[in-house]
């Protein structure tokens, strides 16, 4: 697996490009503000972008979604619970004084049944409430071998976790999704978190 990770001023949100580098497919997850490097990135290494990917609908996440769309053509997937949020990024960007402009619809809701596939690789999105209702974690891997990396949004981060004093946002919920969710996977899993270095499920384990 190939990852290409962007982060610019000033909310720092890291945005991946992520390819199988077998076949040169991949996918963009959560195209913020540095949707632009994302998209060179993607065009400089030959990558065929076959989706947009959402772990949340906070607006940092999806500022760069409409200019990836227009560039890309591709569908824009998301949980269904953080379209409330999609819908709210005009006003969302509003409460933090930052102008955000209206982004394109939503093409299509995970189903925690049928993984996405790009590539030798699989995606399953994994339902992590309490960030936000329609939080995911994004397991990647390849479709012929057990082990994962974990995209997981602003749930865990290196040594912190998501907020909770945000609409939707509830402490206990993220503290269930962490713990039973992200923390089946073994310790030497990688985490990707939306800000921040990456880490390990076993290096947070112990914290949380």
């Amino acid at each position: 697996m190939l990852i290409h990770t962007a982060a610019v001023a000033p909310f720092m949100k890291n945005g991946f490009l992520v390819s199988c580098e077998d076949t040169h497919e991949g996918v963009l997850i959560d195209p913020g503000d540095e949707v632009d490097e994302l998209l060179s990135a993607a065009q400089e290494s030959g990558v065929e972008v076959l989706a947009i990917l959402l772990t949340h609908a906070h607006f940092d996440h999806i500022t760069g979604v409409g200019r990836a769309k227009a560039a890309l053509d591709v569908p824009v997937w998301l949980h269904a619970d953080d379209l409330f949020l999609y819908d709210a990024a005009v006003q969302q960007g509003a409460m933090f004084g930052v102008t955000v402009e209206p982004q394109p619809p939503i093409d299509a809701f995970y189903d925690s049944a049928i993984p996405f596939a790009f590539g030798n690789y699989i995606v399953e999105p994994l339902h992590t409430p309490g960030h936000c209702p329609g939080g995911v974690c994004l397991a990647i891997g390849r479709a012929d071998a057990d082990a994962r990396q974990l995209f997981d949004g602003d749930t865990l981060f290196a040594g912190a976790i998501g907020r909770t004093d945000l609409p939707g946002a509830d402490y206990a919920t993220l503290m269930r999704s962490i713990r039973t969710v992200l923390f089946r996977f073994p310790d030497e899993t990688p985490v990707h978190p939306g800000h921040g270095p990456s880490t390990t499920i076993g290096a947070e384990r112990g914290r949380f």
